[in-house]
């Protein structure tokens, strides 16, 4: 049991730090225009996301598909999550025990795959330019409003590829940087359940953690 909690905290904090990153659709030629940034989403791609996130430093892999992304994180070595948009549901698979856990993956707004745009951005404004991971790129300072709270982020966007390979807090309390991106056709196998599998109950979370 105390390796399932591990698994399902692991997955929620890097669902969590997900919800930071946006993307652009393969083959697509929109450009970052001043303090404004014109992209699509991300089809099919995959990426190494090498974050640090309440104080723990994490490495993940991930792959995503239309309406579908699936994560292998070193923070739940042994198991790994698929979300399914399309069925409106998150499976955490674990390869040890050959069995997995599901949950409804909730709104598609909050839905934990890159968008063009901050959850709840009001604006953005150009304020230098650095080379990340051998990409040159725009540093955007981005002002973001979830329900009562203003929040303000770094952004940076690589004009080469038009894909944000870095977003961190502006007090350095998390940090997520996209590492190796492919954009590219992803294997459909990838976002199934392994056959064989069995499903197993969710485990109770802590006070707190159930709630939105």
């Amino acid at each position: 049991m105390k390796r399932i909690m591990i698994v399902v905290l692991a997955v929620l904090v890097a669902l969590t730090v997900l919800g930071c990153g946006k993307g652009k659709e393969e083959g697509k030629a929109e450009k970052a225009k001043g303090d404004t940034i014109t992209a699509k989403m991300p089809q099919e791609m995959s990426t190494t996301i090498v974050s640090t996130f309440g104080g723990r430093a994490n490495k993940a892999k991930l792959y995503m598909k239309a309406d579908k992304m699936r994560m292998e994180s070193e923070m739940a070595a042994g198991s790994y999550t698929i979300v399914r948009r399309d069925l409106k549901k998150v499976w955490m698979v674990m390869t040890a025990t050959k069995s997995y856990m599901e949950m409804a993956e909730g709104k598609k707004e909050d839905a934990p795959v890159p968008e063009e745009k901050v959850k709840g951005e009001v604006s953005r404004k150009v304020i230098g330019s650095e080379t990340v991971d051998g990409h040159p790129s725009t540093k955007y300072e981005v002002t973001a409003k979830v329900d009562d709270k203003t929040m303000i982020s770094y952004q940076w966007w690589a004009t080469d590829i038009n894909f944000p390979v870095k977003s961190a807090a502006v007090d350095g309390s998390w940090n997520v940087e996209y590492k190796d991106i492919k954009f590219g056709s992803q294997p459909d196998s990838l976002f199934e359940l392994p056959t064989g599998y069995q499903k197993m109950s969710m485990p109770t979370m802590p006070p707190g953690m159930d709630k939105k």
